[in-house]
C-alpha cells in the first residue's frame, strides 16, 4: 500500500475528526486503505422506476418520481414522527421518518420533485415506506440509468449521525477521485496475465463503483485471488522454511509391524488405513520432519493407525506417546492398546491427573531410561518432570482441542531432534478449510468404516411421537442393548423452552421404572463421571442419560440407540459426533433426533442433512455452507479466515488454482528473490497474515 492509501481518514474530504472517530469505532476504518477495502455487500437496480400503483407487497424495494404535497410531525416532543405524502399521477404513499425528524423536516420542500427508493410496508390497505431514500429529481437522475448503486454495511449508531449505505458511498466516490490515488499492485504480472486478472487499482474502482456486470466480477475474481493466493502463499513459504530449519528422524521397516500383521490385528484394515499408513511411513523416511493431520470419520480406526506408525518408530528404537484431551479418552487408548503392546512385549504406560505419585514416580523413571515405549495421557504429559530418553513420534488426538502451547510443550520434549508429529481429528473438515488452515500440514484422510459396521439409522421424530419413541427404547432394551440420551442443558432456563437435563432424567425414571439408569454432565466431580461411565461402560445399567460430555470419549460397543432431545439446538458437527458414540458393535444402531413441531429454517437443514446422510466429510461441507468457516472452527480462530470476498463454500476452485500456483512458484522460488515475484514478496512481507503456524507446533 502507497504512503498515499496509509493516510488518516480523518484527513479526506467530508471526513474530519468527529467522524473519523464514529468509523473507527464502529466499523474499524481508520486509514484510506481500510476504507476502500470496506467493500459494499451488494448492489442495486435503480434503472427502473415504478409507479404508485404498480407497488407489490412482495417487493424488496421500489423507486418511484413524485412530488411532496404535505409534510407533517405527528407524537409528542419525546416520540416524534415525520410524515410526507408523496403523490404521482397514478396515486400517493406516505413517506415515515422516527428518526432524524427535525433535520429531514428542514430538507423536505413541498411541490418539489423527488425520487424516493425504499422497502414498502402495508398497513390496513395503505402502502407506506419507513426512513426512505429520498433526492431532488433533476435531469440527470431522471432518466433511471443506475444498474450498480453499491449497498454498504454501517451501524444504527452510525446510521444516527448520518453515516449510512449512501453516505459511505460518498466518501469512496471522494477517495477514487482524489487527486493522489494509487494503491501499489500486489501481484506481478507473470500470475496475473496467467489468471486473466485485472490491475489491482482497477479491481478497487470496479468493486465500488461497476460500469457494468462483467466489471463486477472481474473486480471480485481479482480480490477473492489475492485472499486465497496470499494465504497459499505464505503456508507454502513457511512450508518450505521448515524443511530447512528442521530435519528428521529417519525410521526403517520394522519388524513389530509385520509381526502385527502377521499374529495379532483382529481384523483387515482397510484400503483407506493402508494408503494413510503409506503416507506416513514416507514421511518418516524422508529425513525431513513430520507434521501430519489423519482426519476420519467416528469409528473410522484412527487409532490403530496411529498404533502400526507407533510400531515403526519402536521398531527403529525410539519411544512414541498419545496425547488426548481427556482422562476417558486417554484411558480408552490405553485399554485399546495395551492388549496389543503385551503381545508384542512392549512396555505401555499411561499418565492423567488422577495417577498415583508412587505409580507416577514408576513410570517417570522407565521413561527416562528409555525402558517404556509408549506414553498415553493428558495434558499431564507436558509437565516439566515428564522427560522422554528419546522420543521419535508424537500423537496429538483431537488437536484442536490442545492450546497451542500445550502442543509446543511436547514438542519440545526430545533432546536431540524434534520428533515426528501426528495429529489425529474425528471431526471432518471440508476440503477447502483443509487446505486454507492445515495448508501447511500434510493431510491424509481415512474414508471408510471398518468392515462389518453397519450405517447407523436416522430419523427425526417430533414431541408428539414421545410414546413411540418409548416403546422402542424398551425393545432395544429388552434385547440386551443400552441407551443413550442427550440433552443440551443441565438446569432450566428461564429464556429457553426447552428441556432440562435434570428434569429429563425424572421424565425417563418415571417411563422406565424397572431399567437401571446412568446420569452424566459436566458439573460432575471427575470421580463421579468415572462412576457413572463405568457402570454403563459394564453393562450394570442400560440408559444413560447425559448432556453432550460424552460427545467424544466413552465406548460402549453395546450402546445401540442414540436419543438427542432438543436436536434443533445442535449445531451439525456436534450432531454428527454424537450420532458416532453409537454403531461401534455389530449390531444395528439408530439415531432418533427429537425436535419440536416448529423450528427455524436452519435447524431443519441440518436435521435433514442428518437424516440423508452418515458421511461426515459431506456434513461438514453442509455444515461450511451453513455456518461459514469463523462460525465452524469456533470464534478462536475465526481470525485465520478474515476474507472479506472469498467464500470457502463457493470458491473452491479457484482456491484450489490459487493454492497449485502458489506452490509451484515456492518450489522453484522459495525467497521469492526473482524480479518477477517482487511484488509478491514485497507484499507477503508487509502484510503478515493471520495463519496459524500449525507446522512449527503440531
Amino acid at each position: 500500500m502507497s504512503g498515499f492509501m496509509d493516510t488518516k481518514i480523518e484527513f479526506l474530504k467530508g471526513v474530519g475528526p468527529t467522524k473519523a472517530k464514529q468509523l473507527k469505532e464502529e466499523l474499524g476504518i481508520l486509514t484510506f486503505a481500510d476504507l476502500i477495502y470496506h467493500f459494499p455487500f451488494r448492489y442495486e437496480d435503480r434503472s427502473q422506476f415504478h409507479t404508485i400503483n404498480q407497488i407489490d407487497i412482495n417487493a424488496e424495494n421500489v423507486q418511484i418520481k413524485g412530488l411532496i404535497d404535505r409534510v407533517e410531525t405527528v407524537g409528542t416532543a419525546k416520540k416524534q414522527r415525520l410524515t410526507a405524502i408523496l403523490k404521482d399521477s397514478t396515486g400517493h404513499i406516505e413517506l415515515v421518518w422516527f428518526k432524524g425528524v427535525k433535520w429531514m423536516k428542514s430538507k423536505l420542500k413541498p411541490g418539489v420533485p423527488y425520487i424516493v427508493y425504499g422497502k414498502p410496508s402495508l398497513f390496513q390497505t395503505k402502502f407506506s415506506i419507513s426512513h426512505p431514500e429520498i433526492e431532488v429529481l433533476t435531469p440527470s437522475n431522471e432518466t433511471g440509468k443506475k444498474t450498480m448503486i453499491p449497498v454498504y454495511a454501517t451501524t444504527e449508531k452510525l446510521k444516527r449521525k448520518f453515516v449510512d449505505s449512501k453516505a459511505i458511498a460518498k466518501l469512496q466516490l471522494e477517495l477514487i477521485k482524489s487527486k493522489g490515488f494509487n494503491v501499489i499492485e500486489t501481484v506481478d504480472e507473470i500470475v496475473r496475465k496467467e489468471f486473466g486478472l485485472v490491475d489491482l487499482n482497477t479491481a478497487l474502482r470496479s468493486i465500488h463503483f461497476p460500469t457494468d456486470i462483467q466489471a463486477k466480477n472481474q473486480a471480485l475474481e481479482r480480490l477473492k485471488f489475492d485472499e486465497l493466493f496470499f494465504i497459499q502463499l505464505k503456508i507454502f513459504r513457511e512450508k518450505s522454511d521448515q524443511k530447512e530449519v528442521h530435519k528428521g528422524i529417519i525410521f526403517q521397516k520394522s519388524h513389530l509391524v509385520h509381526e502385527f500383521y502377521e499374529n495379532h490385528i483382529p481384523f483387515e484394515l482397510t484400503k483407506s488405513q493402508k494408503q494413510v499408513i503409506k503416507e506416513i511411513y514416507t514421511d518418516l523416511h524422508s529425513g525431513y520432519q513430520m507434521n501430519r493431520l489423519l482426519q476420519g470419520d467416528v469409528g473410522s480406526g484412527k487409532t490403530i493407525t496411529a498404533f502400526v506408525c507407533m510400531l515403526i518408530a519402536i521398531g527403529s528404537g525410539f519411544q512414541t506417546t498419545i496425547m488426548a484431551p481427556t482422562e476417558i479418552l486417554a484411558i480408552q487408548h490405553f485399554q485399546g492398546l495395551a492388549e496389543y503392546c503385551h503381545k508384542l512385549g512392549l512396555n505401555i504406560r499411561l499418565i492423567t491427573g488422577s495417577t498415583k505419585k508412587s505409580s507416577r514416580k514408576k513410570y517417570l523413571e522407565e521413561l527416562a531410561s528409555g525402558e517404556m515405549n509408549i506414553l498415553v495421557g493428558t495434558h499431564a504429559l507436558i509437565e516439566n518432570d515428564v522427560q522422554f530418553n528419546r522420543l521419535g513420534l508424537a500423537v496429538i488426538d483431537e488437536q484442536h482441542r490442545f492450546g497451542v502451547a500445550q502442543r509446543a510443550k511436547l514438542w519440545q520434549k526430545n533432546k536431540h531432534v524434534y520428533p515426528h508429529v501426528l495429529v489425529m481429528t474425528a471431526t471432518p473438515i471440508p476440503r477447502t478449510l483443509a487446505m486454507t488452515l492445515y495448508g501447511d500440514l500434510e493431510v491424509s484422510t481415512i474414508r471408510e468404516l471398518p468392515k462389518g459396521r453397519k450405517p447407523i439409522k436416522t430419523s427425526h421424530l417430533y414431541d408428539s411421537s414421545r410414546l413411540k419413541l418409548f416403546g422402542f427404547i424398551q425393545r432395544e432394551v429388552d434385547l440386551g442393548r443400552q441407551v443413550y440420551i442427550v440433552y443440551p442443558l443441565i438446569e432450566e432456563s428461564s429464556t429457553l423452552d426447552y428441556k432440562d437435563l435434570m428434569d429429563g432424567y425424572e421424565s425417563i425414571a418415571r417411563a422406565f421404572p424397572r431399567v437401571p439408569l446412568s446420569i452424566l454432565h459436566g458439573r460432575m466431580k471427575a470421580k463421579d463421571k468415572d462412576y457413572e461411565m463405568d457402570r454403563f461402560a459394564r453393562g450394570e445399567t442400560k440408559i444413560m442419560v447425559a448432556t453432550t460430555v460424552i460427545e467424544v470419549g466413552i465406548n460402549v460397543p453395546n450402546a445401540s440407540v442414540m436419543v438427542i432431545e432438543n436436536a434443533e439446538r445442535f449445531g451439525l458437527s456436534q450432531l454428527h459426533q454424537l450420532r458416532g458414540r453409537v454403531g461401534r458393535g455389530a449390531d444395528q444402531s439408530y439415531c432418533i433426533l427429537m425436535a419440536k413441531n416448529k423450528i427455524s429454517k436452519e435447524a431443519r437443514a441440518r436435521i435433514g442433512c442428518m437424516v440423508a446422510t452418515t458421511d461426515g466429510f459431506e456434513i461438514a461441507e453442509k455444515d461450511l455452507e451453513l455456518r461459514g468457516p469463523g462460525d465452524l472452527m469456533g470464534t478462536q480462530q475465526s481470525g485465520l479466515l478474515d476474507l472479506k470476498v472469498a467464500d470457502l463454500t463457493t470458491d473452491g476452485e479457484l482456491l484450489k488454482r490459487a493454492r497449485s500456483m502458489a506452490e509451484s512458484i515456492i518450489e522453484k522460488d522459495p525467497e521469492l528473490s526473482n524480479p518477477e515475484y517482487s511484488r509478491m514478496s514485497r507484499h507477503l512481507k508487509k502484510n503478515q497474515m493471520a495463519t496459524l503456524k500449525w507446522s512449527t507446533i503440531s
